[in-house]
């Protein structure tokens, strides 16, 4: 019994040693230690609070992400150079009222036609013509209303009812000689002098038939208002 009992005891003194060399062999070894663990009770801090922290301060705030602006969409095609552009309107076009040739020659129907402002009878009255049979040429159609000019260039809105489609012209040189045929030294008949108005008859490329006060003859285009230059006339 005592031999038992006293190896119990050394048993018990050699488990002690190595319980108290343990620990001062694990702080002489190289295994690292683990790290120590977050303080769970502390929460994260949100971002935009350190940016309104910065601005009530006065410091710069954190710069928001900016999203970068869409890109603007690709311009339309342009046609090739070369590609011809539609040509511009030439020559006489046709009137919206009367299908007929715009600009074209008339004349006055009576001694005192109206030339208003606008195509209306409501349109203010800017002059009066008062010569019957004065050429005029349309430039301008708006259903009962034509815009005419005279050789001066002035004019403005009529009544159609106030045109007549019979053709005359006016004189513009100072002694026009009236010939007997289309001819430079054909016989002369008459001169009239500049402002007479006569009934035009036929038109050449370089002359015209005219009457007035009981004289008919040639006289050269050139001399005339009231018929195209290239106008034929038979």
């Amino acid at each position: 019994m005592k031999t038992v009992t006293s190896i119990s005891i050394l048993m018990q003194i050699a488990a002690l040693a190595l319980c108290l060399a343990l620990p001062a062999a694990a702080q002489d070894s190289d295994i690292p230690s683990p790290p120590p663990r977050p303080d769970a009770s502390a929460p994260a801090q949100d971002a935009d609070a350190d940016a309104i922290a910065a601005a009530v301060a006065g410091a710069a705030p954190v710069e928001a992400p900016v999203a970068a602006p869409a890109e603007p969409p690709p311009p339309p095609p342009t046609p090739a150079s070369g590609t011809p552009e539609p040509p511009e309107p030439t020559g006489p076009q046709l009137g919206a009222s009367t299908n007929l040739p715009v600009p074209r020659y008339v004349s006055l129907r009576s001694n005192e036609v109206n030339v208003r402002r606008g195509p209306a009878s409501s349109q203010r009255v800017d002059w009066v013509f008062h010569r019957a049979g004065l050429p005029v040429q349309i430039t301008g159609e708006y259903e009962h209303w034509r815009r005419i000019i005279d050789r001066d260039g002035e004019g403005g809105w009529v009544h159609y009812a106030l045109l007549s489609g019979n053709r005359t012209v006016i004189v513009q040189a100072e002694l026009l000689p009236v010939l007997a045929q289309p001819e430079a030294n054909a016989p002369v008949i008459a001169q009239f002098e500049n402002g007479v108005i006569a009934d035009l008859d036929e038109c050449r490329p370089d002359w015209c038939r005219i009457g007035a006060g009981g004289y008919r003859g040639w006289v050269m285009k050139s001399a005339l208002w009231g018929v195209d230059p290239t106008e034929i006339r038979n």
